[in-house]
């Protein structure tokens, strides 16, 4: 838990946050409140229509995990013998893997969580809430860009030069067709590593094509239908080239993400073919109620 300058007054900045029964700690990043120009114009190298038009919005202070989930973290969810006591009521817990999601690439010691669904990584923030009694979740859509441009409004948060990402970014020409654990290169200007390349993350949003004409422009959102339609995925991945790593570039989410999976019905926890998707969690610097919370959590499950 954070020290408390006040009652009401919290201190704002850099910590680890502990779980309870784990021996694991999660460092999370504070980002300031602001505000920040999302998508990209129409003559940025790799600019797709769903970038478009370019917006300014606004984005109210919120933590953000300087690192993707690493299995070191998430295994404790989804594997109830390894998560110690108090153990959380009220948690629905994965369905164990029925392949090996790593694909041999890594799984302790750093390496990012990979191959859940976002309805896997939304559930994981419930029992992070469960377990801390602080609300987590998955960034927005735009607090993720805002997150990941840190302050810039170049096509990468270091500018133009697509020379530089290999010191940034796993990606096509550098990962050697593997994800890497997390934090062995350079953080973007606010203490963020692998936001562009290694795993893509999940955000909050359902995708809309039209996300940047319909969005509002303070803290917008676009909230699911139903947690079996396509979700906004960002950053790109070690598979991907480039242009896909640029802070406005949205991915869609697809169902063939999991066309591979054996079991009648298909997993809502786990996609088979997506070793690519990860995810990293955010903290709202302004905590909703219990029962706030219970309705979110419910509202990604429907």
């Amino acid at each position: 838990m954070l020290p408390f300058i006040a009652k009401a007054q919290q201190v704002f900045t850099a910590y680890e946050q502990a779980i309870a029964g784990t021996n694991v700690t999660i460092k999370m990043m504070p980002i300031q409140a602001g505000s920040f120009q999302i998508g990209s114009p129409d003559k940025e190298k790799g600019h797709e229509p769903d970038e478009s038009p370019v917006k300014k919005v606004k984005i109210d202070s919120f933590w953000i995990a300087a690192y993707e989930t690493t299995y070191d973290q998430y295994e404790f969810f989804f594997d109830d013998e390894k998560d110690g006591a108090p153990k959380p009521d009220a948690i629905t817990r994965p369905s164990p893997p029925y392949i090996d999601f790593t694909l041999g690439m890594g799984k302790q010691g750093g390496f990012p969580a990979n191959s859940m669904s976002q309805y896997a990584a939304l559930m994981y923030c419930k029992w992070l809430y469960k377990k801390t009694g602080i609300f987590f979740r998955l960034p927005t859509e735009a607090e993720w860009e805002y997150a990941c441009r840190a302050g810039t409004e170049t096509p990468y948060p270091f500018g133009k030069d697509t020379k530089q990402l290999k010191d940034y970014a796993w990606f096509e020409k550098n990962s050697g067709e593997k994800y890497h654990k997390v934090g062995e290169l350079k953080p973007n200007a606010w203490g963020l590593y692998d936001m562009l390349g290694n795993v893509m993350e999940w955000t909050l949003d359902e995708y809309k094509e039209d996300y940047l004409k319909i969005i509002t422009d303070n803290n917008p959102s676009v909230s699911p239908t139903s947690f079996r339609e396509s979700k906004t995925v960002k950053g790109g991945s070690f598979q991907d080239k480039e242009v896909d790593l640029r802070s406005a570039n949205r991915i869609k989410s697809d169902p063939i993400w999991n066309r591979r999976d054996p079991q009648i019905p298909k997993s809502k926890w786990w996609n088979a073919d997506a070793p690519f998707v990860g995810f990293r969690i955010v903290r709202p610097i302004k905590q909703p109620s219990a029962e706030e919370i219970e309705a979110f959590f419910k509202k990604y499950m429907e």
